[in-house]
């Protein structure tokens, strides 16, 4: 059995995988033994994550440290049958001699990195963004029913480097860029991918691979039809509707009946009756993707059940902010992590505009008792939003439910009510002046203002965000700020660009160098880097003389 391709050609790929492996037997003289599993299957929603499907060696391997990054194992393709596997490895490990190693190589196919190739020479960057679109664009119809791997019905594009696989809240920002490079195509496939997926697991996934079935990630889904809208026009608020409304379902799951005081899942209902939302993961077990690390992180913490640590590590990869002093208890360290304690600023505004995105659809559809249950519904977390995230010292927070306050930590979250259209003209004011005043780098908007050597703060700087500040502050009439934003930003991609040719993750805000911090080394490629930097580009041209 051959391993998924690592670099495969944008639409070249409509050639399955069960084709390939079929032609690989014939030449071998054998039958295929290894099934495989289509998007059309909705077996593939059973898929069992590696940690499952063969635990101890899964253990072995994490614990061993074969790899250099943990989440290399959990995409090896076994090359048959799991449970073969296991029981070979269970009667094999405690002999003399056994080499972990050679038995993971002759068991298992391993992934490379997503390498973006260098620009062309003379090349400026639109250039060269355009040019890694089909670098990063990947297809697979069909995958072996053993990857970890879950199978889509159309083309995505990846972020690249480690990640191989399509991830949910990076695919909207680099559908933007997809759609100011004419690529309406890509855009219309990716909406079609999460919707399918939707309807196939309930939810989108963190990414489509079996271990991130149990958790998703910042619901973007809504702003990923209004963009489909803005292409081909209220058909696709029409269409895609159901799904809206499924992945609604999906976050506010154990709402009702909910009693004050009390959370269930992703829902939070506070003392007086508010309704709120958290980041939540099914699973608190350690990330298969970050074993060791999580096992280190719940050593650490002295004094709290192991699944509590794991629980809220699995939440923060479900925020996106893999990880930030924004979840932290002390502020500084990952072992008070308490992120299920949190209700956040930024899911709180992305439900107010998947809310409202409903009744629009709705409204389309011509079903007026919809648009008036979501419209209430926006209307009274808009309430929710400014009475319990608002700080009067001028920024929108989280607020700890738990601890039944208002956290108070400045970080780029603030704008999201401003993206959204939640806050009032006063409070967007103020957030502008707060952020220029405390947020504003030579590199664009900083992510927070404390630095823990976790890469979601500072000195480091992400496209998402710049994004999510500029069009939120354009929104409400602050075009100098967003402006200034967004020419440093552009700044700081254009002088690493000429620098090092090419695109990265994230970025040192204050150095002008590439981000740091975090589980893994900085990754290049990049989706939403390039899509962001292409919209930047569309409203403002990089400062002159960058070097």
């Amino acid at each position: 059995m051959k391993r998924l391709p690592p670099a495969p050609p944008a639409r070249m790929l409509v050639l399955s995988l069960s084709i390939a492996f079929l032609a690989a037997c014939a030449h071998e003289g054998s039958k295929p033994e290894t099934p495989t599993w289509s998007w059309r299957d909705a077996s593939n929603a059973r898929a069992v994550p590696p940690d499952q499907a063969y635990p101890e060696l899964f253990t072995a391997v994490q614990q061993g440290k074969l790899f250099s990054d943990q989440k290399h194992f959990v995409d090896a393709l076994p090359k048959r049958n799991p449970a073969d596997i296991r029981q070979d490895y269970l009667a094999q490990r405690d002999k003399p001699g056994f080499d972990l190693k050679a038995f993971v190589s002759a068991n298992f196919e391993e992934s490379d990195p997503i390498k973006a190739a260098p620009p062309k020479a003379g090349a400026d960057l639109p250039t060269h963004v355009k040019d890694l679109w089909p670098v990063l664009t990947r297809h697979y119809e069909e995958v072996p029913a053993y990857s970890s791997l879950l199978p889509l019905p159309k083309p995505y594009v990846v972020p690249g480097g480690r990640f191989r696989e399509v991830y949910y809240w990076d695919s909207y920002f680099t559908m933007l860029g997809l759609a100011k490079d004419g690529r309406t195509d890509l855009v219309r496939d990716m909406v079609d991918n999460f919707a399918h997926e939707i309807d196939v697991y309930g939810h989108i996934p963190n990414g489509n691979r079996s271990y991130y079935l149990s958790r998703s990630q910042p619901p973007f889904f809504a702003y990923m039809v209004d963009l489909q809208a803005s292409l081909e026009g209220d058909s696709a608020y029409r269409r895609y509707l159901p799904q809206l409304q499924k992945e609604y379902a999906y976050w506010m799951a154990g709402a009702e009946g909910l009693q004050p005081g009390q959370a269930n899942a992703h829902v939070v209902r506070l003392a007086d009756g508010t309704l709120l939302n958290r980041y939540w993961d099914a699973r608190d077990t350690p990330r298969q993707e970050s074993y060791m690390e999580d096992l280190a992180t719940a050593a650490q913490a002295k004094g709290r059940p192991a699944g509590e640590v794991y629980r809220d590590l699995r939440a923060g990869a479900e925020s996106g902010w893999d990880f930030s002093s924004r979840w932290l208890g002390d502020g500084k360290t990952l072992a008070t992590i308490r992120t299920t304690a949190i209700a956040p600023v930024d899911l709180n505004s992305l439900l107010y505009h998947l809310e409202q995105t409903i009744a629009k659809a709705c409204e389309k559809t011509g079903e007026a008792s919809c648009v008036q249950a979501y419209s209430q519904k926006a209307k009274t977390r808009q309430q929710a939003i400014d009475r319990y995230l608002w700080n009067p010292a001028g920024y929108y927070t989280d607020f700890d439910w738990q601890a039944k306050r208002r956290t108070d930590k400045l970080s780029a979250a603030t704008l999201f009510p401003l993206f959204v259209g939640a806050a009032s003209q006063s409070s967007a004011d103020q957030t502008a002046a707060t952020v220029a005043n405390q947020l504003l780098r030579p590199g664009g908007i900083a992510t927070t203002t404390v630095k823990t050597g976790q890469q979601w703060d500072e000195p480091n700087g992400w496209a998402p965000l710049q994004w999510v500040a500029v069009d939120g502050l354009r929104r409400y009439q602050q075009d100098k700020l967003a402006a200034d934003i967004g020419t440093r930003f552009l700044t700081q991609v254009q002088n690493l660009y000429a620098r090092e040719q090419k695109l990265v993750e994230k970025y040192d805000l204050t150095g002008g160098q590439g981000g740091g911090g975090g589980e893994y080394e900085l990754q290049d490629g990049f989706g939403w880097t390039n899509g962001v930097t292409l919209k930047l580009l569309e409203l403002y041209k990089p400062q002159p003389g960058a070097k």
